[in-house]
């Protein structure tokens, strides 16, 4: 059985979930609006039994009915809060799975270290030795790309054109997958003051209907005390989405700050391993380094052993044995 140092299978959590996995860091809405489900059902089934007191009005702002008369509001409000949630948790697994590549030493520290357009095709074949589905780890396909980019054209500068290309994207790739979770941070407080208008109604509704029916002072003050707190009721609504939009936007900007700085690295990683590495070489200079690729493809040598042996003479030939 092949062993590998990095298998993508084993790392992302929608890939060991037997699922489908997105494109890097990106997740499956499908996956986690049952997810949220699953973490809606944990909540309320924790806060279940402190409600059945009924001696926490924190607690029972989140049910609906009792003698306050509450809506069913919280229970979607908390749900959007919820797949949020899990969409970030999911989110945030992958993005650890992703960073998992930063750790490989694709190529060796020894600064006599080269990349060339012979020794292109022979890293991208070592790298899907190493690594599993390495098309699927974020760094790595920026890296083949640049590399297959340089084994079919041998052009050194179209390499940091591909690679800032490839940055670029990934960028785009990185903001786009934050648009479902932005659209329920904008929804939660909408439902909230949904909640909040329609207690409003129900309250000055009863009032209403008390004034019309042409009611004495005392009968006038009891609707009264009903009507403020039934405005106190109905501003739980509100209350309950905001402190959850509140939440799920801070969580959201940290992870968004954990990807950015993540690119970052995968630029630096890039540079240090790849493009720094670069150089052409004259026509004798490629023959006398094709002894070296082919030790490569065959595997009878290692990168670090045949190139460095390759440098160590004057010449740049590697010494046959």
């Amino acid at each position: 059985m092949v062993r590998y140092e990095l298998n993508f299978q084993e790392l992302d959590p929608e890939a060991k979930m037997g699922l489908t996995p997105q494109k890097y860091t990106a997740v499956s809405a499908i996956w986690t609006f049952f997810l949220g489900l699953l973490f809606t059902g944990v909540f309320y089934g924790a806060m279940y039994p402190l409600h059945a007191r009924h001696k926490w009005q924190m607690v029972d702002m989140f049910f609906h009915g009792g003698v306050e008369n509450r809506s069913t509001i919280p229970y979607f409000t908390m749900f959007l809060t919820c797949w949020c949630l899990a969409f970030l948790f999911v989110k945030w697994r992958k993005l650890a799975a992703q960073r998992k590549a930063l750790s490989l030493v694709f190529t060796p520290p020894d600064s006599r270290f080269v990349i060339t357009r012979l020794i292109a095709g022979p890293l991208v074949n070592q790298l899907h030795q190493r690594v599993y589905q390495s098309e699927k780890f974020m760094l790595f396909w920026r890296i083949e790309c640049a590399l297959n980019e340089l084994d079919n054209l041998g052009h050194v500068s179209e390499v940091s054109a591909v690679m800032n290309d490839l940055a670029e994207n990934d960028a785009n790739l990185v903001e786009s997958s934050y648009t479902l979770t932005k659209g329920l941070i904008w929804a939660i407080p909408v439902l909230g003051f949904i909640g909040t208008v329609l207690g409003l109604s129900q309250a000055v509704g009863g009032f209403g209907s008390v004034v019309s029916s042409g009611a004495d002072l005392e009968t006038l003050k009891d609707a009264l005390s009903g009507v403020t707190s039934g405005l106190g009721t109905a501003f739980e609504t509100t209350l309950i989405a905001l402190v959850a939009a509140l939440i799920v936007q801070l969580l959201m900007t940290l992870l968004m700050r954990k990807e950015e700085e993540f690119l970052d690295e995968c630029s630096t990683y890039c540079y240090a391993n790849v493009t720094s590495k670069l150089k052409i070489f004259g026509e004798n200079e490629t023959d006398n380094l094709s002894s070296v690729s082919a030790g490569l493809l065959d595997g009878n040598i290692s990168v670090t052993g045949g190139l460095g042996a390759a440098m160590d003479t004057p010449d740049g030939t590697a010494e046959k044995k």
